[in-house]
């Protein structure tokens, strides 16, 4: 008996081994296009819930499925409404996981033929790199799993003579709810509802247990997974702990419906598949997370209300999108990084174009000051990110993030020396250049995304206006009009305002070259063709 607990312990844990490394290695694998697919096609509820299908059976991951969704909402790519769609499909391509168990796994003993496959996977995972390494990775996922499941066979077969569907819960509606919360207790074990699955379909095959006991198991595997949903959220951000409870929430209401229609649907599919067809419990699985979406998708919009009532979260706070939990996915993490470095930066420009008005406001340099807490917040967020120089579309994005914050740091200082602010409103050659870097500033604090293009011709213009300006103040020098004092003050002054006016636009145009969809020309390359010097 002990043997058979061991081999089937083991062959669970390569299974996970196998879904994990596998996951990983197709999530690296598609990551540019899975985002550009979500953001591109995720235009409603409705197709969000086909492109989170979608993605979801393709990468064989829920969970950074997710994270991109989350990533995109804290960064206002994608509203609330539209996510919830995704997490609603989400539901539905996890079920892909069971049908390749049923119909490969259990049919065809594909173990021994992924032993060898193993081996060579991970001989070209060690020798190779680049997109190839992480093909690799994904074939070994993918023979673990095969390997761990023909292990769960092997030690199911022991089973039989102590094993049988009279000792576990029967069909009472109390029976089943155990069940229910035994599937619940696995799942939250384990750490995979895809794992709880895949040795309940085993036990079916083996008639270790019945196609209506696998059926409560696995609603309650699916219920067990918002239990480590809001667990792994607890202390994140708004958008985050938002995903979590709806995709909670979700899950529970799907659940006990499935539930309820126990007794109808089980004695159907036991008719048309077979008590024993692991197929019938994957038809199941599917069915009862095909009916949530139909279901729900009419109410997204009253659902998403309620789960923003239920989670306030925090108002103002400009680093809210910067949660450690998304560091996982460098993609998602830059996303929250991003939105949070825009809020910023429009903090910045609101606060200097205030002052820089045909009527005065108030000088910049407090405001400037009470933002340095957030700034120090996203460099640390940044430090934390860990991009691969394999990627060098991410790579590339997480470059221009970082001199995006090095121009908004700059900025920031230079509006704290506001001492001689009070000369370019003053000066007839500074007030006009000042002006309307001021106006060109306010436009820029209320516009999202922002277009760089214009920041960049008015900080060519206020350049080349600094320079006649300098000439031109030491000739009044020269002639006595203006002192030696005042000449500092005056050049003093272009100089503040040529350098503010630079690091505003290529923080601009940073922030446009950090966005989602980065290309795979290095950053240097890609500002020599807009006819920019990197700064």
């Amino acid at each position: 008996m002990t043997p058979e607990l061991l081999t089937l312990a083991g062959g669970v844990g390569l299974f996970l081994v196998g879904m994990q490394v596998m996951t990983e290695a197709l999530r690296a694998l598609a990551s540019h296009h899975l985002r550009r697919f979500l953001a591109r096609f995720t235009t409603s509820p409705v197709t969000g819930a086909l492109t989170g299908a979608a993605s979801t059976a393709v990468i064989q991951s829920s969970s950074a499925t997710m994270v991109t969704v989350i990533g995109f909402v804290g960064a206002g790519l994608m509203t609330f409404p539209q996510a919830l769609g995704v997490i609603f499909g989400a539901n539905v391509g996890t079920t892909v996981t069971g049908w390749i168990v049923a119909l490969l796994g259990l049919k065809l003993h594909l173990g021994i033929i992924a032993l060898p496959l193993l081996l060579v996977s991970v001989l070209v995972g060690l020798l190779a790199g680049g997109r190839l390494a992480r093909v690799a990775r994904a074939v070994t996922g993918f023979s673990l799993i095969f390997i761990g499941l023909d292990m769960m066979k092997d030690a199911v077969s022991g089973f039989e003579t102590w094993l049988r569907p009279e000792i576990l819960p029967g069909d009472t509606f109390g029976d089943r709810a155990l069940l229910l919360l035994i599937g619940v207790g696995i799942t939250m074990v384990i750490q995979s509802s895809s794992a709880g699955i895949a040795a309940t379909l085993v036990l079916l095959s083996a008639g270790s247990i019945t196609l209506g006991q696998g059926a409560a198991l696995a609603i309650g595997m699916d219920v067990g997974t918002t239990f480590t949903a809001i667990l792994a959220t607890i202390g994140g951000s708004r958008d985050m702990r938002r995903t979590a409870v709806a995709h909670s929430a979700y899950n529970v209401v799907t659940g006990v419906a499935a539930f309820g229609l126990l007794p109808i649907v089980v004695p159907l599919l036991d008719h048309a598949l077979g008590a024993t067809n692991p197929s019938a419990l994957v038809a199941f699985h599917t069915l009862f997370n095909l009916i949530g979406v139909v279901v729900m998708l009419p109410l997204t919009t009253p659902f998403a209300h309620m789960i923003q009532r239920l989670v306030p979260g925090r108002t103002g706070n400009l680093t809210d999108a910067l949660d450690r939990r998304l560091l996982n996915d460098p993609s998602a993490a830059m996303d929250a990084a991003r939105s949070s470095a825009l809020a910023i930066q429009r903090a910045l420009f609101r606060a200097l174009g205030t002052y820089l008005h045909p009527r005065g406001g108030r000088g910049p340099g407090p405001q400037a000051k009470g933002l340095e807490p957030a700034l120090d917040e996203l460099q640390h967020y940044l430090t934390q990110i860990h991009v691969s120089e394999e990627d060098k579309a991410v790579s590339n994005r997480y470059a221009a993030l970082l001199h995006m914050f090095d121009h908004m740091h700059r900025m920031a200082h230079q509006m704290m020396a506001d001492d001689m602010l009070p000369v370019l409103l003053t000066d007839p050659g500074l007030r006009r250049p000042a002006l309307a870097f001021g106006a060109a500033l306010r436009r820029y604090a209320q516009k999202t995304p922002p277009d760089p293009a214009k920041m960049t011709r008015l900080a060519a213009l206020i350049a080349g206006r600094a320079k006649q300006l300098r000439r031109s103040a030491l000739l009044r020098e020269h002639v006595g009009l203006v002192s030696v004092p005042e000449v500092f003050d005056l050049t003093d002054a272009m100089r503040w305002l040529q350098r503010t006016a630079h690091n505003a636009d290529r923080s601009l145009s940073y922030a446009a070259l950090a966005a989602q969809s980065p290309t795979e020309r290095p950053l240097s390359v890609r500002l020599a063709g807009a006819g920019q010097g990197a700064a």
